[in-house]
């Protein structure tokens, strides 16, 4: 059976992260991708398990590199994919899924046309914002903020090979498992 490379994407508040755990526990074979980082490493992360923790210096030689197949600064640090480590991954033959933004996503289609792109949706603009509202974490403002990147995730999902909607965990999950499953049958 033929390795592909799944990318899934989604709004924050969504429940991606959820949704991917419960796919990982229940697809011990699958391996979530590990992204590069010049951010300190927090408590508890280790590096080549959390993230690969490289200097700013060794971040920016990649770029020029040609090395990432997507990359981006967030908050003052670099976050990006190595081309060598998906092929690598893919090359030894380990089912692998990348969690990125939206933008990173469309950036991993233009390089590996075959990357099975998965966005995971809300229920409705409304459920989201109920989600984002009920963890009490963050001010209106910042709600208002995230509301308008989702509308923007929104638009680019639609250059995204599926959508998956995230009414229920259990049904998020059987559906992502569905795709995978399918994708790589027909591979």
């Amino acid at each position: 059976m033929n390795k592909k490379l799944f990318v899934v994407s989604g709004s924050s508040g969504v429940g991606k992260g959820t949704v991917l755990k419960e796919f990982l526990k229940r697809n011990p074979d699958f391996m979530l991708s590990i992204s590069c980082t010049t951010r300190t490493p927090r408590d508890g992360e280790v590096d080549g398990v959390n993230y690969f923790f490289i200097s700013k210096d060794e971040f920016k030689n990649c770029i020029e590199g040609d090395k990432f197949l997507e990359w981006a600064e967030f908050a003052g640090n670099f976050y990006g994919t190595k081309k060598k480590f998906i092929n690598q991954c893919l090359e030894e033959g380990k089912n692998i899924i990348l969690e990125i933004d939206t933008q990173g996503a469309l950036k991993v289609k233009k390089q590996m046309p075959e990357a099975v792109l998965i966005f995971i949706c809300p229920p409705s603009l409304e459920a989201l914002e109920n989600r984002l509202r009920g963890r009490h974490t963050e001010d209106e403002e910042t709600i208002r903020k995230r509301l308008n990147v989702v509308k923007e995730e929104l638009e680019r999902a639609q250059n995204f090979d599926y959508k998956i909607v995230n009414d229920s965990i259990d049904n998020a999950v059987s559906e992502l498992e569905n795709v995978v499953l399918g994708e790589q049958k027909n591979a």
